[in-house]
């Protein structure tokens, strides 16, 4: 595996508890808070997170074990809207979150470097290679987190 793969996947294994960190000593009110008008909760972004996960975790597989295979896009806002987010156990997300970014990290470790070449047709981006889709659910995470960061410090309880 080339230096720039396993980074790339040693910082996707990294994210793993991240979630579980920015939820940590959180009230239900301040999971269900929006001190950001017009942005999603805490508790929302959470179970965002879980879903694009799976569905991350979903197309690496494909993209390793079928040719040139089609990754439907999804609309996270109707996700969120009818997925009873406000409902669901944020903390239980994130166990999902972490169990799955995991299991995937490992996966991915045994993979051979030309694996990472492989590529899958988004429906909306188009072509993507495995080391794309790695380097992108990092990404997520981290551009999620720092919305979290925020509203965290907005409600008082740090970054």
């Amino acid at each position: 595996m080339s230096n720039t793969i396993a980074a790339a996947v040693a910082r996707y294994a990294a994210g793993a508890t991240l979630p579980a960190d920015l939820i940590k000593g959180l009230s239900k009110a301040e999971l269900h808070a929006f001190p950001v008008a017009g942005t999603w909760s805490i508790q929302q972004i959470a179970l965002h997170l879980m879903d694009s996960d799976l569905i991350g975790s979903e197309r690496m597989k494909r993209t390793i074990a079928m040719n040139r295979p089609l990754l439907l896009s999804y609309d996270e806002t109707a996700f969120t809207a009818n997925l009873h987010y406000h409902t669901a156990d944020a903390t239980m997300a994130c166990e999902v979150f972490r169990l799955n970014r995991l299991m995937t990290a490992a996966l991915l470790r045994e993979l051979p470097p030309d694996a990472f070449a492989r590529r899958a047709v988004h429906s909306e981006s188009g072509l993507e290679t495995l080391e794309d889709l790695v380097n992108g659910y990092a990404d997520h995470l981290d551009h999620h987190a720092k919305f979290m960061r925020e509203k965290r410090k907005l409600l008082g309880r740090g970054a």
